[in-house]
């Protein structure tokens, strides 16, 4: 017999895992680790879709991801029984790829970039094809949809109940869903908390031009409309060799096993908890490391990349203009600007600012 003091069971692994652990790594900094962050806007935005009526059984899902999205979407629509075409790029690695061909997913893979947007634009050219192809079709849209930012409610109220208040919230950009959502809501408790998000160069999302990146998981060719770039007090784009240097450093320090804009966001976070001793500090740690094993974590493929004994900064030059932040780790105050605003105000400047308040 099953004890009645035992919790009742999840009814899957999606209910057992969609929201992060909080743990206290330090005096003032606390992160939220996920097991898969993207599962979350993932089975909100399938929610939400059946409760508009969007969704019937034999519908079929089509979105674009080279990602963890596409994994969390993956798992959602193979328990609720939901074909799934995700459109992909040769970002996916074969890892990824067998995982959601086991979960029942169809992958199409787009072998060049777009010349205007990059695979991303490339990606949502094809999906315009295949929304033709399938009459009957839900696009959950995650750069568009604004139930991705929504979805982070259910985390605003599990940071509010278990850590109380909190300064600063520190998490990396790339649909824009989980920095802005989670802020939005936290910020009806506490208008004046800070939010910083965390990029790699290059990338467009925060006025640069687009470029190759080393860093998976950070930076975008396009601007997803999901960003509120008004809701950032500051903005850091965090270079290879600071970003993989900080993963392993949290790894080894604190037995966090995480992914490279775990790492990141760690990066920045540490770095603003220490400057800023009486802030407490949150910081999002969106998936775990499994898939870096034979990249972040092998010291022969850092090599390879040239960064295995590469200098890491031990602090970001602070900069005026998007651009000027290229190359190493870089932070610019946004101060809850559009972003053209930020880029039009910083455009003709270079070089570092005054010294101003961390």
């Amino acid at each position: 017999m099953r004890s009645s003091t035992l919790p009742a069971a999840s009814a899957s692994v999606v209910e057992a895992t969609v929201l992060p652990r909080l743990i206290r790594i330090g005096p003032n900094l606390c992160v939220a680790a996920f097991t898969l962050m993207k599962l979350l806007p993932a089975r909100f935005m399938i929610d939400r879709a059946e409760q508009r009526g969007e969704l019937a059984p034999g519908t079929t899902v089509l979105e674009t991801s080279s990602g963890t999205f596409a994994l969390g979407l993956a798992m959602v629509c193979r328990l609720r029984g939901y074909p799934l075409v995700i459109v992909g790029d040769p970002a996916i690695d074969p890892a990824l790829r067998r995982r959601l061909g086991e979960l029942g997913a169809q992958v199409e893979i787009c072998a060049e970039p777009s010349p205007n947007g990059g695979f991303q634009q490339a990606r949502l050219d094809r999906l315009e094809e295949l929304r033709a192809l399938h009459p009957d079709h839900y696009v959950p849209g995650q750069y568009h949809n604004p139930d991705n930012p929504n979805a982070y409610a259910a985390v605003a109220e599990q940071i509010a109940e278990t850590v109380g208040a909190v300064d600063c919230l520190v998490g990396p950009v790339g649909s824009g869903g989980s920095t802005g959502g989670t802020a939005a809501f936290l910020r009806l408790l506490q208008p004046q908390m800070r939010l910083i998000g965390v990029d790699t160069s290059p990338s467009a999302i925060f006025g640069q031009v687009d470029g190759p990146r080393v860093v998976r998981g950070l930076g975008n060719s396009l601007v997803p409309p999901n960003v509120s770039h008004d809701a950032y007090d500051e903005v850091h784009w965090a270079g290879p060799a600071e970003v993989f240097r900080a993963t392993r450093e949290l790894h080894a320090l604190h037995a966090l096993y995480m992914g490279p804009t775990s790492g990141a966001s760690f990066l920045v976070a540490r770095w603003y908890a220490e400057r800023n001793p009486d802030a407490q500090v949150v910081a999002f740690l969106p998936d775990e490391g499994h898939r870096y094993q034979e990249t972040v974590y092998q010291d022969e493929w850092l090599a390879e990349q040239g960064l295995l004994d590469a200098p890491a900064a031990p602090a970001p030059r602070t900069v005026t203009d998007p651009h000027d932040a290229v190359g190493g780790w870089a932070r610019m105050h946004w101060r809850r600007r559009s972003l053209d605003d930020a880029t039009r105000d910083g455009a003709g400047r270079s070089g570092p600012t005054p010294v101003e308040d961390l």
